[in-house]
């Protein structure tokens, strides 16, 4: 996983699959015991099944084929920075400015955020080797999808932030900014950016996603660790440009993932594309 609190592939308060069969074990006997908890028990039973099948999905550790590599970054993408009283903190995700007609908007991974207030946070586009050359960026609104911030559907684990100053020139007139595909194919040639915690260079990889279940995708490439959330899947992208189209960003399944070598994504459809309309209309109003 990598996410806000540095801790990879830890979710508190949540069990890892083995237990949720642990649970589903003594149901059954309650249910043995108590009509009224047959049903308890059935939905247990389901549950464990349904864990047990997508953890054996889930890829086990092993060496990567292929693997990330530092670079000089691109303007579009840069870090997520805590914003102190002294100035900005640590960086601990990773972020892409998108194409808008409002050019203030920039596309992270949902649990990146939550829980933490717009203007605790800032985005430094292009960050490398401490230099902001496209300037610091605060966040003004956090927009994320109601399945998300309802029940953490991991197949909504997407944000949109306004960023900048109302009645100022936006983020993508220093940047430019990356097109938002939805509806592609789940096996596409993509190179994905992160920046990982504590490093001043981001990296980058490129190689081809696959479908992982109906709804989220999956890249295999070895050096994503904490702080890679949220860094972009680039389709078509032009390394001389800077641009592409980004049609994912590292989050979902396990929160991006519990290996450094495997990464995911939910699958941008109909919904982050009206996720897209409503950050735009909320830019447009944003203070």
């Amino acid at each position: 996983m990598r996410h806000a609190c540095g801790v990879r592939g830890s979710r508190p308060g949540r069990p890892a699959p083995w237990a949720w069969t642990a649970l589903a074990l003594p149901a059954l006997c309650i249910g043995m015991l108590s009509p009224a908890a047959h049903g308890v028990a059935h939905f247990a039973a389901r549950l464990a099944v349904a864990v047990t099948t997508l953890s054996r999905q889930a890829p086990r550790a092993q060496p990567a084929a292929v693997s990330a590599s530092p670079f000089e970054g691109t303007p579009a993408v840069g870090a997520l920075f805590q914003v102190t009283p002294g100035g900005l903190g640590g960086h601990f995700c990773t972020a892409t400015v998108v194409a808008s007609a409002v050019k203030d908007l920039v596309i992270t991974a949902a649990h990146c955020v939550h829980g933490r207030r717009p203007g605790d946070i800032a985005f430094v586009p292009g960050y490398r080797n401490d230099s902001h050359p496209y300037g610091t960026w605060i966040v003004r609104r956090i927009v994320v999808d109601s399945g998300w911030r309802a029940w953490r559907n991991p197949n909504r684990d997407v944000a949109f932030l306004v960023v900048g100053r109302p009645g100022r020139p936006g983020v993508q007139n220093r940047t430019g900014g990356e097109r938002l595909g939805t509806g592609w194919l789940a096996r596409t040639w993509v190179r994905v950016i992160g920046y990982p915690d504590g490093e001043q260079w981001p990296v980058i990889c490129g190689n081809r996603t696959r479908p992982f279940g109906r709804h989220q995708l999956r890249f295999d490439c070895g050096g994503y660790p904490d702080g890679t959330s949220g860094g972009p899947f680039l389709a078509r992208w032009n390394g001389a440009t800077g641009r592409g189209t980004v049609i994912g960003v590292i989050g979902g399944y396990q929160q991006g993932g519990y290996l450094e070598s495997v990464s995911y994504s939910p699958r941008f459809g109909h919904a982050i594309r009206l996720l897209y309309r409503a950050a735009v209309a909320a830019a447009r109003g944003a203070p």
